[in-house]
C-alpha cells in the first residue's frame, strides 16, 4: 500500500466514527416531514432541532425561519429526557416561560409538544417539537402522528448517514484495489529491469511469467512458452526426470529450496542456470505458485554462483548459527530495516527483534535444531522505530565436518498484514453499519443472488438471515404485483440497476414476507461498480445494494385523511342536494298556485338548512376540541350542579314535553370544564329521548368509583343498540342506523364530541345495550387535579 493511503486511513477511520451518531443536515424532506407534521397537529409552527455549541440548532421548520435558538427559548432537556411525547398545553401557567409563554421571533406561544429522535441503540440526538398560539392538547391520533413522524425522521438520517459511510467504504475499497494495482505494475517494471532471472511456475510445472532476463537467456518470448510445462522445451530430455522430482519436492512443500538445472537455448546450447525458489499459498495453505529467482552460471566460477543470487534476490536470504547469530544476509534483507548488511552480519538475531517478542525467539531456535525446520512470522525492528513483518521458511543444513547451521528465506509481508487488518476493519465496521441502522438493507450478486442481508431486512421480511443467503431476492420477495400477476425479474429497477449503472429510487412497490403477506416500501437501489472494469474504460456492475423502508405507517395516515374528507363531503352534499330541490322548485314557479306544498318546501329548506349548520358546527367544534384551540377552564365543580344544570337545559328547550328525567345526584366533586361537561350530558340526555317512546324515563346518576374517580351514567329504554355498531357509534359520522339522520335530525359526530371532550379530562366513555331494552352511556372524570403530562 502506497505510503498517502497510510497517512490517510487514520482521519477517514475516525471519520467514519464521527459518523456513527446521526447528525441531520439541511435536507428538504425533512422540512416537508417537518411541514407534515404541522398539518397533523394542527398547529402553528413545527421544528426539528438538536443542541450545538451551546445553542439550539433548527435543522428544518415550517412556520418559523429562525436557525438558531437560545437555549432557555424552550424547555428542551425536558423532551430528551422522555420516550413519550412531552407537552406544556399553556406556557403562561409555568414560572420560567410566565407571563408571555414562548417568544420566538416576535411572537408568543403558549403551546408546546415534543418528542425525541432517538435512534435503535436509544440515543437521543434531537427533538421534533410543535407550538401553538393557543393553549391546547395533542389528540391521542396527533400524538401517536407526531411519534410516527419522529420514528420516519430518524429512519431517513440514519438511512441518509449510512448510506453515505457505506459509499466511504466503498471508495476506501477501491483506493485499496487502485493501490493494489499499482503495486503490482511497479512489480512487472521491477522484474523486466532486474538481470536477475525471474520465473513464476504454478504446482504442476507449468510457466504462468517470465521476466526479461529470462527470455534473453532462452531465446524464447514468455508469451510463446506461457501454458506450457517447463520441461517441454527448456529441459534436456535426460534431465526432465529430475527436474519433475523437484517440482513433485516444492509442491510437498520443501522449501526454501536452492538448486541448479540446465536450460537449453532455442539456438540449441545449453545453459546451468542456479535457482532459488519459495513458494505463494492460498487460504488453505496448498501451493499456489512457486516463484524462482535464478543466475546464469554458465561462465562464472564455482565460489561466485550463487552470489548474484542471493543478491538479486527480491526476498530475504540470510543465514545464522546454532545460537541465532547471523552469517550471512544479503542486501535486501538488510535494506528491509533500514540497515547496512555489515551492521547485522555477527549479531544476535534477537537484537532486531522487539523487546516484547524476544522470547519467541529461543522457541524458534529449539524448534528448528530438534525438527531441522521452521517457518511462520518473524518481527524486526526498522532502524525508524517501525516492526516490519517477515514471513520465513528455514532449514537446518549439515555439511560433513561443517559446522551445522540455518539457511532462511524471507518474504516482507508487512504492508499485506496492513492491507489485511485494514480491511479487517473495514469489514466489521460495515457489519456493524448494517446490524445498527433502522432500514432493510441487502445486497445481490450479477445473478440476483442475495450476499449480505442486515437483520432489520430479515425481520421485516419475516426470514432468518442465513435463509435469505446464496437466494434469489427478486423470487423471493418480489415476485408478484399487488394484482397478483406475475412480476418479472427483468422488469424490476433493481435488477435494471445493475445495467444503467445509476442510482434507482422507487416510492410505490411491494415487498412480499415469508408468511405470504405483503406491506408497501420505498427503497433505493444502487449499483456496486468494478474499479478494475473502470480502468479499462468500460463500466461493470459487480452486483446492486438495496436499502428499502415499510411505508405502511405513513400510507395508514394518508388514508385516515382521505376517508375522513371524503365522509365529510358526503355529510354536506346530502342535504345541500335537498336544499337546492326544494329552492329549485320554488324558484322556477312550479308551485306557485300549490302555497301548501310551497310551504312544505320551505319546510324542507329550512330543515335542511338547519341540519347543514349543525353539522358545520358539529364539525368545527370537534375540530377544534382535537387541536386543542378550545382551552378548557378545569375546577373543582359540583356533579349535583351539573346534573341540575343538564336538566333545567332540557325542560327548557322541551317544554311540555311528557318524557321524564329522573335524577340520582351524588355528593362529589370533579374536576373539569363545566361548560363542556354540560354539552356532554345534554347531548347524551338528547340522544337518550330522541331513541326513546314520547312517555319514556331516562336515569341520569353520579357516584364516587374511587377517591380519583366519579363515574356518569345516562340509560334509556328505548330501542338500544345491535352488538356489532356498539363499538363504533363513538366514530365519526357513525349512528346504529343511516336512516336516523334523516329521520331525526342527527349529524353522527355528537358522541364523537363527547368522547374527544372526556377524553381531554383524561376520562373514559363507554356504552352497554340490549336491543329492545335500553342503553346505559358511562363516562368518568378525575375528582382533583392532574400533571399536564401525557
Amino acid at each position: 500500500m502506497s505510503a498517502l493511503l497510510v497517512k490517510d486511513e487514520a482521519p477517514r477511520s475516525q471519520g467514519l466514527e464521527q459518523k456513527n451518531r446521526p447528525n441531520p443536515q439541511d435536507d428538504r424532506a425533512l422540512d416537508e416531514l417537518a411541514l407534515l407534521a404541522k398539518q397533523i397537529c394542527d398547529v402553528s409552527v413545527a421544528m426539528v432541532w438538536d443542541l450545538d455549541a451551546g445553542s439550539v440548532h433548527v435543522k428544518a421548520a415550517a412556520g418559523i425561519a429562525e436557525t438558531r435558538l437560545a437555549p432557555e427559548t424552550l424547555p428542551w432537556d425536558a423532551a430528551m429526557e422522555r420516550d413519550a411525547v412531552f407537552e406544556i398545553s399553556d406556557a403562561r401557567l409555568e414560572p420560567e416561560f410566565a407571563p408571555d409563554g414562548f417568544t420566538i421571533e416576535g411572537q408568543s406561544f403558549c403551546f408546546y409538544a415534543a418528542t425525541p429522535l432517538t435512534t435503535a441503540s436509544g440515543a437521543s440526538f434531537g427533538v421534533l417539537a410543535v407550538l401553538d398560539q393557543a393553549s391546547r392538547q395533542l389528540t391521542e391520533a396527533q400524538a401517536r402522528g407526531l411519534r410516527t413522524l419522529a420514528r420516519q425522521m430518524v429512519a431517513k438520517l440514519e438511512w441518509k448517514e449510512r448510506l453515505q459511510q457505506l459509499d466511504e467504504l466503498s471508495r476506501a475499497q477501491e483506493v485499496e484495489l487502485v493501490s493494489l494495482t499499482q503495486q503490482n505494475r511497479l512489480l512487472s517494471a521491477v522484474l523486466e529491469t532486474v538481470d536477475t532471472l525471474v520465473a513464476v511456475f504454478d504446482s504442476e510445472g507449468r510457466i504462468v511469467r517470465f521476466n526479461k532476463a529470462c527470455e534473453d537467456a532462452t531465446g524464447y518470448k514468455s508469451t510463446s512458452l506461457a501454458g506450457g510445462y517447463i520441461w517441454d522445451q527448456l529441459v534436456p530430455q535426460d534431465e526432465v526426470a529430475a527436474a519433475k522430482d523437484w517440482f513433485e519436492k516444492l509442491r510437498d512443500g520443501s522449501f526454501p529450496a536452492a538448486f541448479e538445472n540446465r536450460w537449453v537455448h532455442r539456438d540449441g546450447s545449453k545453459r546451468r542456470i542456479g535457482w532459488s525458489a519459495t513458494e505463494l499459498r492460498d487460504i488453505d495453505g496448498q501451493v499456489m505458485f512457486i516463484v524462482a529467482t535464478g543466475s546464469d552460471l554458465t561462465t562464472k566460477e564455482p565460489e561466485d554462483k550463487y552470489r548474484q543470487l542471493v543478491e538479486g534476490s527480491l526476498g530475504i536470504v540470510f543465514t545464522h548459527d546454532l545460537d541465532g547469530r547471523l552469517l550471512s544476509l544479503n542486501t535486501h534483507g538488510a535494506a528491509t530495516v533500514g540497515r547496512r548488511v555489515e551492521e547485522m552480519v555477527g549479531s544476535p538475531l534477537a537484537s532486531f527483534v522487539p523487546l516484547k517478542r524476544r522470547s519467541t525467539i529461543e522457541e524458534y531456535l529449539d524448534s528448528v535444531v530438534k525438527t531441522g525446520k521452521a517457518q511462520g512470522m518473524l518481527h524486526l525492528e526498522h532502524i525508524n522505530g517501525d516492526v516490519r513483518v517477515v514471513a520465513y521458511r528455514n532449514k537446518l543444513i549439515a555439511d560433513g565436518d561443517k559446522s551445522p547451521y540455518v539457511l532462511g528465506f524471507g518474504v516482507d509481508i508487512t504492508e499485506q498484514v496492513k492491507a489485511e487488518r485494514k480491511l479487517r476493519t473495514l469489514t466489521r465496521q460495515s457489519n456493524s453499519i448494517l446490524e445498527s441502522v433502522g432500514d432493510g438493507i441487502f445486497c445481490i450478486d450479477r445473478e440476483g443472488r442475495a450476499t449480505v442481508v442486515n437483520a432489520a431486512a430479515a425481520q421485516m421480511l419475516g426470514y432468518k438471515q442465513e435463509e435469505m443467503l446464496g437466494r434469489v431476492m427478486h423470487s423471493l420477495i418480489q415476485h408478484t404485483r399487488g394484482d397478483s400477476s406475475p412480476y418479472p425479474m427483468s422488469e424490476s429497477p433493481i435488477c435494471k440497476s445493475l445495467t444503467s449503472f445509476g442510482t434507482t429510487r422507487v416510492r410505490d412497490e411491494l415487498f412480499w414476507r415469508k408468511d405470504g403477506t405483503s406491506f408497501p416500501v420505498e427503497y433505493v437501489a444502487r449499483p456496486l461498480i468494478d474499479a478494475n472494469a473502470s480502468d479499462s474504460g468500460s463500466l461493470r456492475a459487480l452486483g446492486v445494494v438495496v436499502a428499502f423502508t415499510d411505508t405502511s405507517e405513513r400510507r395508514a395516515l394518508d388514508q385516515m385523511k382521505d376517508e375522513f374528507i371524503s365522509t365529510v363531503s358526503h355529510e354536506l352534499r346530502t342535504p345541500l342536494t335537498s336544499l337546492r330541490g326544494a329552492l329549485g322548485l320554488l324558484s322556477g314557479g312550479a308551485l306557485l298556485r300549490r302555497p301548501e306544498k310551497s310551504q312544505q318546501m320551505l319546510d324542507i329548506a329550512i330543515n335542511n338548512a338547519d341540519r347543514l349548520v349543525r353539522l358545520v358546527n358539529d364539525i368545527v367544534d370537534l375540530e377544534r376540541i382535537s387541536s386543542g384551540k378550545n382551552e378548557l377552564h378545569l375546577t373543582m365543580v359540583r356533579a349535583r350542579e351539573l346534573l341540575h344544570g343538564t336538566v333545567n337545559v332540557c325542560e327548557a328547550q322541551n317544554p311540555g314535553s311528557s318524557q321524564r328525567i329522573r335524577l340520582r345526584p351524588t355528593e362529589v366533586s370533579v374536576w373539569a370544564d363545566s361548560e363542556r361537561i354540560l354539552q356532554v350530558l345534554n347531548n347524551l340526555l338528547s340522544n337518550a329521548f330522541k331513541f326513546s317512546s314520547s312517555d319514556a324515563e331516562v336515569y341520569i346518576s353520579v357516584r364516587p368509583v374511587d377517591d380519583q374517580e366519579a363515574l356518569f351514567e345516562v340509560r334509556d329504554h328505548g330501542r338500544g343498540i345491535a352488538p356489532d355498531k356498539l363499538e363504533r357509534i363513538f366514530d365519526r359520522f357513525q349512528q346504529e342506523d343511516a336512516s336516523d339522520s334523516r329521520a331525526l335530525g342527527g349529524t353522527g359526530l355528537g358522541l364523537t364530541i363527547c368522547h374527544r371532550i372526556i377524553d381531554l379530562h383524561g376520562g373514559r366513555i363507554w356504552a352497554t345495550s340490549t336491543a329492545g331494552l335500553g342503553t346505559s352511556v358511562y363516562f368518568t372524570l378525575p375528582t382533583r387535579p392532574r400533571m399536564n403530562l401525557r
